[in-house]
């Protein structure tokens, strides 16, 4: 469902996430684990096909990413860790505006669906502004799962949800890998990946340092304990020597431009 081959994203001279390769099967939970600036969420933004990768292939549900994008944009779903919004549509228009970039045929069934799963029904008519953080996101929760996705990334999914709605986020994350869908999550609460994942892939300045089930990685760094949790098994990783770096690397053929420069502030005398 997920595939992965040789992902390398490069800025400038620094590379960000080095020959990363990985596949996740219809079904499987993958946690996506490392320090602050290991390329977690750039790999992530690579895999949603919101930067492009320097180097290396990415397929959605059996579509190359780089050469049949809109297909595999259509199977899949990416939730960042901000939720981002239109300011002047209420949740409902947010809904409906989504089922028809989608095409979604069941639109009015589907989102009322979400609405209630989420426990959005009260707030349909509002607008963002009368929405809490946590509200926001399961806004944009129920836009990204509109349109049924095959493949799921979520980039720190609990940030803002209280206690009870995050039980129900894990709920509904075991509903979408039960109905076979590929899911990715990224966060720093090991106890949830833990708990929720089958598989967990480390980073440590974007390379990849392990990739395997919670078991196979306990037996592998944490073998004079056995019961060593993923925190304790993280962190033995994160104390070891650091890999070396990826910008010692030879840097590939292909040119990356920077980035433009930003606009000037807002009231300068500039343009």
């Amino acid at each position: 469902m997920i595939e992965v081959e040789g992902l390398t994203k490069l800025y400038g001279d620094f590379a960000a996430v080095t020959d990363l390769s990985f596949a996740v099967q219809p079904g499987e939970l993958l946690g996506l684990v490392g320090p602050n600036g290991a390329g977690k969420t750039t790999s992530l933004r690579c895999l949603a096909g919101i930067i492009p990768a320097t180097h290396g292939k990415v397929r959605i549900n059996g579509h190359d990413l780089a050469t049949d994008p809109i297909a595999a944009k259509r199977d899949l779903a990416f939730f960042s860790d901000e939720p981002r919004l239109f300011d002047y549509l209420t949740v409902r228009q947010h809904l409906e505006f989504t089922a028809r970039l989608y095409q979604v045929a069941d639109a009015p069934q589907r989102y009322e669906s979400l609405l209630a799963e989420l426990e959005l029904q009260d707030k349909a008519d509002s607008l963002p502004a009368e929405l809490s953080r946590g509200m926001k996101q399961k806004v944009a929760i129920a836009c990204g799962l509109l349109h049924s996705p095959k493949v799921i990334f979520f980039d720190e999914p609990l940030t803002g949800l209280d206690p009870l709605a995050i039980r129900r986020m894990k709920d509904t994350i075991r509903r979408l890998a039960a109905e076979g869908s590929a899911l990715v999550i990224s966060s720093h609460l090991l106890h949830l990946l833990e708990e929720l994942c089958t598989r967990i892939l480390i980073l440590k300045r974007g390379v990849k340092v392990v990739h395997g089930t919670v078991e196979e990685i306990r037996q592998q760094f944490a073998s004079d304990d056995a019961t060593a949790d993923l925190e304790e098994v993280f962190i033995r990783i994160a104390l070891q020597e650091t890999p070396p770096s990826p910008t010692a690397l030879p840097r590939p053929s292909v040119t990356v431009q920077p980035p433009p420069p930003p606009p000037p502030p807002f009231g300068s005398n500039q343009g």
